[in-house]
């Protein structure tokens, strides 16, 4: 089995930054994609950030130039980098992780989330 589990989440004011981990662990062949997802209030869940086992990241445009997704493979731990906050970045932000066990390549598995609060 594989846990996900975000951290990092928080109350700040616009113009600040945050950083948000978020580690899988488990008996854990390989992490393919991980990705960063976010529900703001009355909103659905939409991709805010991925990167592939290779490094290639992708963003979604409303956070480009402002978030950073990372990873260390060593230790399957992702990292979403979040600078210049903004009011409407305020939402739950889930981790999935695409991963190879030695039940079954390929299945993501979530977090359950951590709450990012920004005010103006």
């Amino acid at each position: 089995q594989v846990l996900v589990v975000e951290s990092g989440g928080g109350l700040v004011q616009a113009g600040e930054s945050l950083r948000l981990p978020c580690k899988a662990s488990g008996s854990i062949y390989s992490i393919n994609t991980m990705g960063w997802y976010r529900q703001g209030p009355g909103k659905q869940r939409e991709l805010v950030a991925s990167i592939t086992s290779g490094g290639s990241t992708n963003y979604a445009d409303s956070v480009k130039g402002r978030f950073t997704i990372s990873r260390d493979n060593a230790k399957n731990t992702g990292y979403l980098q979040m600078n210049s906050l903004k009011p409407e970045d305020t939402a739950i932000y889930y981790c999935k992780a695409n991963c190879d066990t030695a039940v079954v390549a390929g299945k993501d598995y979530w977090g359950k989330g951590t709450l990012v609060t920004v005010s103006s």
